[in-house]
C-alpha cells in the first residue's frame, strides 16, 4: 500500500526543510517566508519545523551556513601575478555564485536584508567577517577599513544587481565580461593607491 500524508521525522527531513527554507528567504525575503510555507514545500507539518529549528529567526540563521569555503578566496587572492588580483578574485566569487547552493543563499540574504534589521546585521556579519576582512587583510598593503569597505560595496552592489534585480546585460553576460569590467576597480580597491582617499 502506497503512504500518502507529510513525510515523518528522520534523517533526510532535516535537510528537506533547510532546503526549502533557502528557497524561501531566496524568494520572499526574511518576512515573506512563513515556517507554514516553509512546511508545505518540505512535505512536513509545521510542528517539525519547530521541532529541528524552533523560531523562523533560528531557522534562517541556519541557512546562512556557507555553501563555499571562504579560505578559497584568501588563497586565490594570494596566488598569482599580484596585478591580476582583482580579476582573479571577480572570478573566483562569480564562479561560486554560479552554484545553485550559493546563489540561492545570496538571494536569501540580500532579501531578507532589505526587509528586517536583524537580517541586515546577519548578512553584515556574513560578509565582513568571513569574506571581505579576510580577504582585504590577506593582501592589502593598508587601509583595511577602508578596503574591506570599498570591496563589499563592489561585491555586495555586484551579487544584488546581477543575482537578485536580474539587471540585464549584467544578469546574463559571460564570467569573462563581467571580470574584465569589474577587475580593475577590485584591483584598485585591494591594493591601489588610496592616498588621496
Amino acid at each position: 500500500m502506497t503512504r500518502t500524508g507529510r513525510r515523518p521525522g528522520n534523517a533526510d527531513t532535516r535537510a528537506a526543510i533547510l532546503a526549502a527554507a533557502r528557497d524561501q528567504f531566496a524568494a520572499c525575503g526574511y518576512r515573506g517566508a512563513t515556517i507554514r510555507g516553509i512546511a508545505t514545500q518540505a512535505d512536513v507539518d509545521p510542528a517539525l519545523v519547530h521541532h529541528y529549528f524552533g523560531t523562523k529567526r533560528e531557522l534562517f540563521a541556519e541557512t546562512l551556513q556557507l555553501p563555499f569555503d571562504p579560505t578559497r578566496i584568501v588563497a586565490v587572492a594570494r596566488e598569482g601575478d599580484p596585478s591580476e588580483v582583482g580579476k582573479r578574485i571577480a572570478r573566483v566569487l562569480l564562479g561560486f555564485w554560479s552554484t545553485e547552493a550559493v546563489r540561492a543563499t545570496m538571494q536569501s540574504l540580500l532579501r531578507s536584508a532589505l526587509t528586517d534589521e536583524e537580517s541586515l546585521e546577519a548578512y553584515r556579519g556574513f560578509m565582513f567577517d568571513t569574506v571581505v576582512l579576510p580577504l582585504v587583510a590577506a593582501v592589502a598593503p593598508d587601509r583595511v577599513p577602508l578596503r574591506a569597505s570599498l570591496l563589499a560595496s563592489q561585491i555586495i552592489g555586484l551579487s544584488f544587481v546581477r543575482y537578485v534585480a536580474e539587471v540585464e546585460p549584467l544578469a546574463t553576460a559571460e564570467v569573462e565580461t563581467v571580470v574584465a569590467a569589474i577587475g580593475p576597480t577590485l584591483q584598485r580597491y585591494l591594493v591601489g593607491d588610496l592616498a588621496d582617499a
